[in-house]
């Protein structure tokens, strides 16, 4: 082989390797940082990964809220009104929208209990806005209309 050719072989080949460890490392750091969302019906039916960060989500049941007024330790049930629900237990300051009946997203991981515990709570911010994974879930609840939107 031609000393040329050999010298533009080992530059394709090492483009090629160069270019497919650099997919393979974007890959594994995208796949380390998803969070997948899961609704009460599948984190209570087993579903859902234990031990791994995911998003869960819910309403919050009536009555479950039990707050540890000496630390910021706080409980409470997810719902799906279905008859799905599963405890989540946090420790920090809940958003003020934060209250019973409301539908929040939690992130955490679930634990082997079958206790969720969050590292993060998120609130819907209004009163008109409920989070796309939500949406099916307040169909029992009464809506308020949207001013804004002219079609209904």
């Amino acid at each position: 082989m031609h000393p040329k050719r050999r010298s533009r072989l080992f530059v394709v080949l090492f483009l090629v390797v160069g270019a497919g460890i650099s997919v393979a490392l974007v890959l594994t750091a995208l796949n380390e940082n998803l969070n997948m969302f899961y609704p009460p019906e599948q984190v209570a039916g087993g579903e859902a990964p234990v031990g791994a960060q995911i998003r869960a989500g819910g309403m919050v049941l009536d009555g479950s809220v039990n707050r540890d007024f000496e630390t910021l330790d706080v409980s409470f049930v997810l719902t799906d009104y279905q008859g799905a629900e599963f405890t989540v237990v946090y420790s920090g300051i809940l958003p003020d929208l934060f209250r019973e009946g409301q539908g929040v997203i939690v992130q955490g991981q679930l634990e082997s209990d079958g206790q969720f515990k969050a590292s993060q709570v998120l609130a819907k911010h209004d009163e008109t806005y409920m989070p796309p994974e939500l949406a099916d879930l307040s169909e029992g609840h009464q809506k308020k209309p949207n001013p804004l939107n002219y079609d209904q």
